[in-house]
């Protein structure tokens, strides 16, 4: 994967992530929006011969990058509820890396079943992601080390924090 996104092209708007994406070990918010637009072109050729995986993926890229839109008619609801069916349609296929073979406990995976009636309900669902809450969480983290003396740090941050 590093190495077929080490070799997609450079455009301006797209974050180039190199030839060490499988070491990240955390991704913000902002990281994983940029890896939507990136990881079908990426995954295709590893996929082939597999289009059903490929067709699941683009399902939930669709999915996600449209449920976060500002507002909703019922055209995008339309859209959405199409990338819900391709979502439920080729979940089965990654069954077999579940331990008990089940989806049914994934608290997200179960959420989006219900994005579609909350959107009707109560607007968009943008700012529903956490982008804000980790960027404030990460500046408060590194002023919070600045200001310790790096020793036993771990009981340190969490006093200071709180």
């Amino acid at each position: 994967i590093d190495e077929r996104l080490f070799e997609l092209p450079h455009f301006s708007d797209i974050h180039q992530f190199g030839d060490k994406l499988t070491q990240v070990k955390q991704w913000t918010g902002s990281e994983y929006k940029d890896m939507l637009k990136v990881w079908l072109a990426a995954l295709a050729p590893l996929l082939k011969g597999h289009s059903n995986h490929l067709k699941f993926l683009k399902s939930v890229t669709d999915f996600i990058l449209i449920a976060g839109y500002h507002s909703h008619t019922e055209t995008t609801l339309r859209y959405l509820q199409d990338a819900l069916c391709g979502i439920s349609r080729n979940i089965y296929l990654f069954l077999p890396y579940r331990h008990n073979q089940s989806i049914s406990k994934i608290p997200k995976i179960h959420s989006l079943f219900h994005y579609i009636e909350c959107i009707k309900e109560m607007g968009s669902a943008d700012n529903s992601d956490t982008e804000v809450s980790e960027a404030t969480h990460k500046n408060l983290i590194k002023d919070g080390y600045r200001t310790l003396n790096k020793v036993d740090y771990i009981p340190q941050m969490l006093r200071w924090e709180t």
